[in-house]
């Protein structure tokens, strides 16, 4: 084991043996991934069933999985050993899969808080093949249920209040399919002084310059915004700038390096930037970058969410930022990689971080 990756881990196990409480929230869907060869391929099939009245396209990979940012993350963390607490929505069939899904970790490290509603459900399509560069792209389509209003009303018992006082780190994700995500992230935020403040808003296009609103007013109480290619590109448009990511297919790690910096000095926040091509941080001063550990990606949707979680892991471990980055790209690497969307365990990403530096 070199030297940096007996750091990361003498740095997380430190942090897992006084740790107190992981916060994530809000979302919960019930995902139906679609596996295609390409979106042209999908294209012809569907025209050729129109043509002919309808029909069944068979011989198609679909597997239904647990979904939602949030979901995913707390089950993320769960995998990494991590004490954690979900906030979320969903009916009695939905209840009950979380159950399930969170029933093989320790009782005592997983605390669910579900209120009662319909939760969200999303197909997404994974193209193996898209574009002249044969990159691998998902497209989900989303029925957001009553994710779309979750609000600061859903956690104000003492207990709730309690989680909230009592947490290290705070995640509200999720921002763009719910309407009260700015209430939200502001009641919680307020409601934990001690705890790290973490925010992936996921895609905002449709509400981009609401979501600049949201970060300028409440910035004091934000200290991560992590974001990827996409969502870079809708907060420049909203700020006035052309796509800091200029073209999917041929961007550098220059171009990500830039656009990390000039988002956290606009806006005050730092800016953690995941992306194809690796991951940078930046305070709006300083700027790191970590290249990405190149895999065969067998899953695709969820991938953010992994990183997601490596991140406030690594931040509340104390790890440098070169560390942080580093171990979150071992984790989504691990999870991309993993046919069925299963996350790894900290020590499957040690295990990667002694291999990848041998």
């Amino acid at each position: 084991m070199n030297n940096m990756n007996s750091s990361i881990l003498q740095k997380i196990e430190s942090y897992r043996s006084y740790m107190n409480n992981i916060t994530v929230m809000p979302d919960f869907f019930i995902d139906r991934i679609i596996r295609l060869k390409s979106k042209e391929e999908f294209f012809e099939k569907l025209d050729e069933k129109s043509r002919f009245g309808g029909g069944s396209i068979r011989d198609i990979s679909t597997v239904d999985v647990k979904g939602g940012n949030a979901v995913n993350i707390a089950y993320c963390l769960a995998k990494l050993g991590m004490k954690t607490s979900l906030f979320t929505i969903a009916d009695d069939i939905g209840t009950s899969i979380l159950k399930h899904v969170f029933s093989k970790f320790d009782e005592h490290k997983i605390n669910l808080r579900i209120t009662n509603g319909r939760h969200g459900h999303t197909t997404a399509f994974e193209f193996m093949s898209s574009g002249s560069s044969n990159s691998k792209v998902n497209v989900m389509v989303s029925d957001v249920g009553e994710n779309v209003n979750f609000g600061p009303d859903r956690i104000t018992s003492e207990e709730d209040l309690s989680i909230l006082r009592n947490s290290d780190g705070v995640m509200v994700v999720n921002w763009g399919s719910n309407l009260k995500g700015s209430q939200l992230v502001e009641h919680v935020f307020r409601n934990s002084p001690k705890a790290l403040h973490f925010i992936d808003p996921a895609d905002i296009e449709y509400r981009k310059s609401d979501f600049l609103s949201t970060l300028n007013e409440i910035s004091q109480f934000i200290d991560i915004l992590s974001i990827n290619e996409n969502e870079c590109n809708s907060l420049s448009s909203a700020i006035g700038y052309a796509p800091l990511i200029p073209n999917f297919e041929t961007y550098t790690a220059d171009d990500v390096k830039s656009a990390a910096k000039v988002l956290a000095e606009k806006i005050g926040i730092s800016v953690d930037l995941h992306t194809r091509r690796g991951a940078a941080w930046s305070n709006g001063n300083e700027i790191l970058f970590v290249h990405p550990i190149n895999v065969e990606p067998k899953t695709l949707t969820g991938a953010g969410d992994s990183w997601d979680a490596a991140d406030i892991v690594g931040y509340l471990a104390g790890l440098e930022p070169k560390e942080r980055l580093l171990f979150s790209n071992a984790c989504a690497s691990l999870y991309v990689r993993n046919p069925y969307g299963e996350p790894p365990t900290m020590n499957e990403v040690v295990d990667l971080l002694d291999r990848i530096s041998m």
